[in-house]
């Protein structure tokens, strides 16, 4: 009888039934997402994109470029896999704070990804910092967000500023080739987010000694239903290019308004918002043809870095859409929170922090080398290009060294 005992855990262990008891815990990661509300469909692309990211690391995928694709979980944590739980903020400030405060309460966490929106990352990211708890921002854009001085606050995507510098280097590039380009029209959010591009933008134009002026300048209020009023002072103001610092729902509105109220500009160029979600140039179709905006990633890409292809069919089968920038930089932050759980000591919020603050990982997921944070938590690593929608499809025209295709102007009349 004891023999067969023996050999009956014996033939267990074969198996490998007992070896599972002592598998690497899971490590849980917290989303602070718009997931309902007018920014839901934003905030639901990013969770397509982060649930791809971990299948990725969770499982194992021919992908050069693209760490931990091959290495089932994490490898120097015993290979334990990634689970992310999602928290919607509802685009509001004050719930995007509860739920930090909750995920914080909970303690389960070792990591916090959010929150999308500029004006929800900010007070979410303080109620972390208060706690000395590590959140990663993949997209948020004013570039205030790292200039607080925080310690535990890092942030993959570029900023209002560099999508300023872009903008400018652009235009002044148009000059040199004939296009009259001087008069802008700021339009632009009142949140964080429109507040400060609608700053960068007039730093700029300070700047260019003459060279441009804004000859509008137009906030409007956040989840506006009606922008006619706006578009109307865009269209007496006679601009050669409109800048937008606009979200995806009011991008349609503000769309559907130049349109129907007949302007013509040379060019509508958008900071990271509403125009880079691939469904406001297939639901717009020609009435969008030629705006351009920030990018920092393109279908165009998959041309210069086809192991993207896999990653973009992964996505398109959750979302029926092909990845965009801010969906990518949501992909790419659960690279980089794998990444920092590899590197550091153990799963102590400070360790994590301190594996976070010594980031260097190259990645092909973005334009640019990969991800890598200065004293500021600031992404350096990143570059800045302009996509144009031509043809319904958002194409790469700038700058030279990315572009798929040339630049239209002016926008189709």
């Amino acid at each position: 009888m004891k023999k067969n005992v023996m050999l009956f855990f014996g033939l267990i262990l074969l198996l490998g039934v007992c070896p599972a008891a002592n598998a690497a815990d899971p490590i849980e990661v917290a989303l602070l997402y718009p997931l309902t509300g007018p920014l839901a469909d934003p905030g639901s692309r990013a969770k397509a994109a982060c649930d791809v990211a971990a299948e990725i690391i969770n499982g194992s995928y021919d992908l050069p470029g693209i760490p931990y694709a091959k290495t089932q979980g994490i490898p120097n944590k015993g290979g334990a896999k990634i689970v992310l739980k999602f928290y919607d903020t509802q685009g509001s400030p004050e719930v995007g704070k509860a739920e930090t405060e909750r995920i914080l309460q909970e303690g389960k966490a070792k990591l916090i990804i959010g929150a999308y929106q500029s004006s929800v990352t900010k007070p979410t990211s303080f109620v972390a910092e208060r706690q000395k708890f590590p959140y990663l921002c993949a997209e948020s854009s004013s570039a205030a967000l790292t200039e607080r001085g925080l310690k535990y606050f890092f942030r993959i995507a570029p900023t209002d500023y560099h999508d300023t510098v872009m903008f400018f280097n652009f235009l002044d590039d148009m000059k040199k080739a004939g296009k009259q380009v001087s008069k802008i029209a700021m339009v632009y959010e009142k949140t964080e987010f429109g507040f400060h591009a609608n700053e960068e933008v007039k730093k700029a134009v300070a700047n260019s000694k003459g060279g441009y002026q804004i000859v509008a300048d137009i906030p409007y209020e956040f989840k506006a239903t009606d922008v006619n009023a706006e578009v109307l002072k865009v269209k007496a103001a006679q601009p050669d290019v409109v800048l937008h610092a606009t979200q995806f729902s009011e991008m349609m509105l503000f769309a559907k308004a130049y349109e129907s109220l007949g302007v013509k500009v040379a060019a509508n160029l958008s900071f990271c918002g509403g125009y880079q979600n691939p469904v406001f140039a297939k639901e717009l179709g020609k009435s969008v043809e030629n705006y351009m905006g920030s990018c920092t990633f393109a279908e165009d890409f998959i041309q210069k870095k086809a192991q993207l292809k896999v990653l973009n069919d992964m996505f398109k089968a959750k979302v029926k859409s092909n990845l965009d920038g801010v969906a990518m930089e949501a992909l790419t932050s659960v690279f980089v929170a794998a990444d920092a759980f590899n590197r550091a000591k153990d799963l102590s919020p400070d360790a994590v922090r301190d594996a976070l603050a010594t980031t260097a990982l190259e990645i092909a997921t973005l334009p640019g080398k990969g991800v890598k944070f200065d004293s500021n938590g600031q992404n350096i690593w990143i570059d800045s290009t302009m996509s144009q929608i031509i043809a319904s499809d958002y194409k790469v025209v700038w700058p030279t060294e990315w572009a798929t295709s040339s630049v239209v102007w002016p926008m189709r009349p």
